[in-house]
């Protein structure tokens, strides 16, 4: 088997919000790689640090501590002007909120091409112009949509329209920030699939963030499960919905609603307690790969259960 090329490293993240004297670390020590050409699933509660790390990685938030690597360059701290531009056309974001995300005093023409204007000012107006329908095109809407404002959308055209505005950059990588949890649950299907064909069209590698499961492992190659700013377990989607380990992934996968009413009824909904892991300095937790793309925080004594329960 080839060997997969990596597209993105994140390397011991730590983002620090607040004063030098009141400090909270919203990331803490989160370490993972995106190939290329795959869907990379963030998963976890509301607050639990994955917006954080994807606007860490596009260079909204300042990175405190570790570094992000893109096609063998570092992209965190300070870089050169350069290199900042580079993150700008390759790095694209889809925000959740299609409604607070738009410009609602400027026409789709502009907000699509807001891009363009910054970075490609050598575009003539048709060229810019032919840009954008393409763009508009490619998410399922018709370029005479371009004239007019986003309230006269609805919630999915709108979250197109930011599909298009993301697309318009020919970027490699985008990271899609809960793209779906606003819309209808009619609309998600059809959101979904789009990414998924525009990924295969245009050779795209997603970063999804996102706290419905059942959503992440329809679209995602792996998954990462991540609890107050720290990942607690990594692998392939069927990895880790056939053999969860950590009880935050477990209690997680518990929640997932059940189209069978009976079922839903009786399955038993696991809480999440921390203490369940009665960590020592003797014995504290690490990050450590238990099986061959399958990695897990826990302690010696966790481990070796983890590894046990893996081989039944």
């Amino acid at each position: 088997m080839a060997e997969r090329e990596k597209l993105l490293e994140v390397q011991d993240l730590q983002v620090t919000f607040g004063s030098k004297r009141r400090p909270f670390t919203a990331v803490d020590g989160v370490s993972f790689d995106i190939y290329k050409g795959e869907t990379f699933g963030l998963v976890g509660e509301s607050g639990s640090g994955k917006t954080t790390i994807g606007r860490a990685i596009i260079r909204v938030n300042p990175v405190s501590g570790g570094q992000v690597i893109y096609n063998g360059q570092v992209i965190s701290g300070k870089v050169s002007k350069e290199v900042d531009r580079q993150v700008i056309e390759k790095i694209q974001m889809i925000f959740q909120d299609p409604m607070a995300s738009l410009n609602e005093r400027a026409k789709v023409d502009y907000i699509v091409s807001e891009g363009l204007y910054n970075l490609h000012s050598h575009l003539t107006e048709a060229e810019r112009q032919e840009k954008v329908s393409r763009a508009l095109s490619a998410v399922g809407l018709l370029p005479e949509f371009a004239s007019r404002f986003p309230h006269e959308f609805s919630g999915g055209q709108r979250q197109r329209i930011g599909i298009a505005r993301a697309l318009i950059m020919d970027p490699e990588f985008i990271i899609a920030d809960e793209p779906i949890s606003a819309l209808d649950v009619s609309i998600r299907a059809q959101v979904l699939n789009l990414m998924s064909k525009l990924q295969k069209e245009r050779g795209l590698t997603y970063l999804f963030i996102a706290h419905d499961l059942s959503v992440v492992r329809f679209i995602s190659d792996r998954i990462g499960v991540i609890y107050r700013g720290r990942l607690m377990e990594l692998a392939t989607s069927e990895q880790l919905f056939a053999h969860p380990l950590h009880p935050y992934t477990k209690a997680l996968l518990s929640a997932i609603p059940m189209p069978d009413p009976v079922g839903e009824r009786e399955k038993k909904l696991l809480v999440y307690d921390p203490s369940v892991h009665g960590y020592t300095d003797a014995d504290p937790p690490q990050w450590t790969e238990v099986e061959p793309g399958h990695f897990v925080r826990g302690s010696q004594r966790e481990l070796d259960e983890y590894r046990k329960q893996l081989i039944k």
